[in-house]
C-alpha cells in the first residue's frame, strides 16, 4: 500500500507540475488596431431608435413577420446544420480538453500454459494458472504547453463556429425578412392596379355608351380597350411575381404550409429610422467579424503548437496490479505489481520538417489577420452603403410623393375636361398612365427604402445599439 500512493503521489506531481509550472511556446494574442473614422458618414434621422439584437426585425411591427421568423429559426435547414457544426466543435473541444488529463486503463488477462517434453520426465504441474489485473496510465507532460496551446485553438475554433451560426441566422433573418417586405409591397402594387384596373374599366364601359350615344368616335373606346387590356396584363405579372416571392418564403421558413393572405387595406410598412452619429464600433457586434477574430485567435495558437514540435515530449507511464497463479490471491499483497518511468523523446534531424511546420502555422495567422481586417474594411463599407441608399431611397420616396399626389389631381382634371369636352379622350388616358405609374414608382421606392434598412440591420450585425460587453 506505501508503494502505491508513493505512485500515485508522483504521477499527480508530474501532472502538477506539467499543467502550472510551465511556459507556454509561442505568442500570446493581441487583437490587432485598424484604423477606422468614430462613427458613419451619413446621418439618417434624429430618432433615438434602439433595437434588440436578436429581435431586430420587431420593429417593423408586423405580427406576420414575427410568426414567419419564429418559424424559420426551428425549421430552416441552414440554421439546423449550422447548430450541427457548433455541436461537433464542442465535441472536438471537450476532446481536447481531456488530452490535458491522463487516461487511465484496465487490463485483466487470465491463462492456462501446459508444458510437455517427449522422452523426458515433467516434474511438478504440467499445467500452470496465471491471472493478472492491471490499471495503467500513459500521459504525456505538457512542459512546453503544446496541448494548451492545442485547447486555445480548439476553444476559438469552437467560438468561431457559434458567431458562424450567428452569420447563418443574421443572413436568414434579413433574407426572410426582405422577401416578407418585398411581398407586402407587391400586395400593395397589386391594390393599386386592381383599382386603377376597375377605374379603366369604368371608362370602357362609359366610353361604349358615349360611342352610342354618338358623343364619341370608335377610336375612344378602342383606346379605352388598349389601355384596360394593358394594365390587367400589367396587374397579372404583378400576381406571379408575388407567388414566386411567396415560394420563397415558403422554403426560408421551413414550412410548406405557410399561408400570407394578399393585403386587404393599402397600408404601407414604415421602415425604422436609425439614430444620428452611429459608432464605428458597433462594427463589433457583427458576427462574421467576431467569428474572423476567433479564427485569427486559433492560428495564433497553432504557431505555439507548431514551435513545441522543437522541443523534448516528456511522457509519463504507470502501471499497478496484481498477479497471481491463483484467483483468489489476487488481493494479497504479496501479488502486487507496479511500474512507472518517463520516457523523452527529442527530435534531432528531420530535414526542417517541424520549421517548416512552423512558416505554415505563421503564413496561416497572417491570412487569418488579412481576413479579419478586410472583413472589419468590408463592414465599414457595407454599413455606409446602407446608410446612403436609407438616406436617398427616403428623399425620393418623399418626392414621389407629391408627384403621386399632383398626378392625382392632374388625373380629375383630365377627366373633367373630357367629359366636357374640352379635351381629347388621348390626353385622359395619357393622365390616367401618368398617375398609375406614379403610385406604383412610390410604392417601389418604400419597397427599396424597406430593403436598405434591412441591409443596414443585417450590416450593422443587428440593430444600432452593440451588444458586446
Amino acid at each position: 500500500m506505501r508503494t502505491k500512493n508513493k505512485m500515485l503521489r508522483f504521477i499527480f506531481f508530474c501532472i502538477f507540475f506539467s499543467l502550472i509550472s510551465c511556459s507556454l511556446i509561442g505568442p500570446d494574442y493581441k487583437r490587432p488596431e485598424i484604423n477606422l473614422p468614430n462613427a458613419y458618414h451619413n446621418e439618417v434621422g434624429k430618432e433615438n431608435v434602439v433595437s434588440d439584437l436578436n429581435m431586430w426585425w420587431k420593429l417593423y411591427q408586423d405580427p406576420a413577420l414575427n410568426e414567419i421568423m419564429d418559424k424559420a429559426l426551428v425549421k430552416n435547414t441552414d440554421i439546423n446544420a449550422a447548430i450541427a457544426r457548433v455541436e461537433e466543435s464542442d465535441a472536438y473541444l471537450k476532446e481536447i480538453d481531456a488530452a490535458l488529463l491522463p487516461e487511465v486503463n484496465l487490463t485483466s488477462q487470465a491463462s492456462r500454459t501446459k508444458s510437455t517434453t517427449t522422452g523426458a520426465t515433467t516434474y511438478g504441474k504440467p499445467i500452470k494458472k496465471d491471472y493478472l489485473i492491471r490499471l495503467g496510465t500513459s500521459f504525456e507532460l505538457d512542459f512546453w504547453g503544446k496541448l494548451r496551446r492545442a485547447k486555445e485553438s480548439a476553444r476559438a475554433e469552437y467560438i468561431a463556429s457559434r458567431f458562424s451560426k450567428d452569420t447563418v441566422e443574421l443572413t436568414l433573418q434579413s433574407l426572410l425578412a426582405s422577401n416578407y417586405l418585398l411581398l407586402r409591397s407587391t400586395d400593395s402594387q397589386i391594390l393599386a392596379l386592381k383599382a386603377n384596373v376597375k377605374y379603366r374599366e369604368e371608362n370602357l364601359a362609359l366610353t361604349k355608351k358615349r360611342l352610342e350615344g354618338g358623343l364619341v368616335s370608335a377610336l375612344d373606346v378602342h383606346q379605352a380597350e388598349v389601355a384596360f387590356n394593358n394594365l390587367s396584363a400589367q396587374l397579372s405579372d404583378v400576381m406571379r411575381q408575388r407567388e414566386i416571392i411567396f415560394n420563397q418564403l415558403t422554403v426560408l421558413s421551413g414550412d410548406m404550409n405557410l399561408v400570407i393572405p394578399e393585403l386587404t387595406i393599402d397600408a404601407l410598412i414604415t421602415p425604422p429610422i436609425p439614430p444620428a452619429g452611429l459608432p464605428s464600433s458597433l462594427l463589433e457586434a457583427r458576427p462574421d467579424v467576431r467569428e474572423a477574430e476567433q479564427m485569427m485567435i486559433a492560428a495564433n495558437a497553432n504557431i505555439g503548437v507548431a514551435k513545441a514540435a522543437l522541443f523534448p515530449t516528456i511522457s509519463l507511464t504507470a502501471n499497478f496490479g496484481a498477479q497471481s497463479a491463483a484467483l483468489n490471491n489476487l488481493n494479497k499483497s504479496g501479488s502486487d505489481i507496479w511500474a512507472g518511468g518517463l520516457g523523452l523523446s527529442l527530435p534531432i534531424f528531420d530535414s526542417g520538417r517541424v520549421r517548416a511546420k512552423i512558416d505554415q502555422a505563421t503564413a496561416k495567422q497572417k491570412q487569418a489577420l488579412s481576413y479579419y481586417e478586410s472583413s472589419v474594411q468590408n463592414a465599414f463599407k457595407e454599413v455606409n452603403n446602407a446608410l446612403v441608399s436609407l438616406k436617398e431611397y427616403t428623399e425620393q420616396e418623399n418626392d414621389l410623393k407629391l408627384t403621386q399626389d399632383a398626378a392625382k389631381k392632374a388625373m380629375n382634371i383630365a377627366s373633367n375636361r373630357y367629359k366636357a369636352g374640352y379635351s381629347s379622350y388621348i390626353e385622359y388616358l395619357d393622365a390616367q398612365r401618368v398617375f398609375n405609374d406614379a403610385s406604383i414608382a412610390y410604392i417601389q421606392k418604400r419597397q427599396l427604402r424597406l430593403m436598405a434598412s434591412v441591409e443596414l440591420f443585417k450590416s450593422l450585425g443587428g440593430g444600432w445599439q452593440s451588444q458586446i460587453q
